[in-house]
């Protein structure tokens, strides 16, 4: 260690305030957190890259500082899912110090990184108050039926107006609308149960059929479009 003159010739004052960190809430207790392996919780980061064209959402569950599960979800960017690709191989096993130390490839996933950390080292995680935390594979319980992303795209233009494209239900194929030409339903697909079904053999066709729905008042239409083409 060394020490600057001005610091040696200086006479040594007792260090009074010396209370410890505040404890952070952590899967139900309460921890003075000292070390990176002290460090538990299930929690999310959202990120952008620096032209802000990409996202990125990830959702990291940590043991014991050491990340056992990670789940990364890209939007907006093609490079950005094969950086997605490369991270989910690269996160496991290592503690937050290490993952945030890491190049994940894409600075979205990155940025994501870093406000993960900042979220679990100050106990702000989802499951700050869960006691036991959450078990590995509970990121993939945010995906839902047909592991898929949760995604929403719509389009609108002053002259022609909205377009929905994509919705929490699925992939739109027909947007309703009403005698003022304003939406009042849409029907979907849901992909994740499609290629569900045609996994175990249905027939394309059949599987389609089964995994379309709609919402709102679809069968009241005076009108049926396609979004992506009328």
């Amino acid at each position: 260690m060394i020490y600057s003159t001005e610091v040696m010739s200086m006479c040594k004052v007792a260090k009074g305030a010396n209370h410890g960190s505040a404890p952070i809430p952590q899967e139900g207790k309460w921890t003075k957190v000292k070390e990176i392996k002290e460090v538990n919780g299930l929690t999310h980061g959202v990120g952008w890259c620096a032209p802000q064209q990409g996202a990125c959402k990830l959702t990291l569950n940590i043991k014991d500082g050491v990340i056992q599960e990670a789940l990364v979800e890209t939007l907006g960017c093609s490079g950005m899912t094969h950086s997605a690709a490369m991270a989910s191989e690269i996160l496991p096993g290592k503690t937050i110090l290490e993952a945030l130390n890491t190049d994940l490839v894409c600075d979205a996933i990155n940025t994501a990184m870093r406000e993960l950390f900042l979220q679990i080292v100050y106990g702000r995680s989802q499951t700050a108050f869960s006691e036991g935390g959450l078990p590995i594979g509970a990121g993939l319980e945010d995906l839902g039926k047909g592991l898929r992303s949760q995604v929403g795209t719509m389009f609108g233009t002053l002259e022609k107006g909205p377009r929905y494209l994509e919705l929490a239900e699925g992939y739109v194929t027909r947007i309703a609308l009403d005698e003022n030409s304003e939406i009042i339903g849409y029907q979907f697909v849901h992909l994740g149960k499609m290629m569900e079904m045609i996994e175990k053999g249905m027939d394309a066709n059949e599987a389609v059929k089964k995994a379309t729905g709609k919402y709102g008042r679809f069968d009241e239409a005076a009108k049926v479009i396609n979004p992506r083409h009328e």
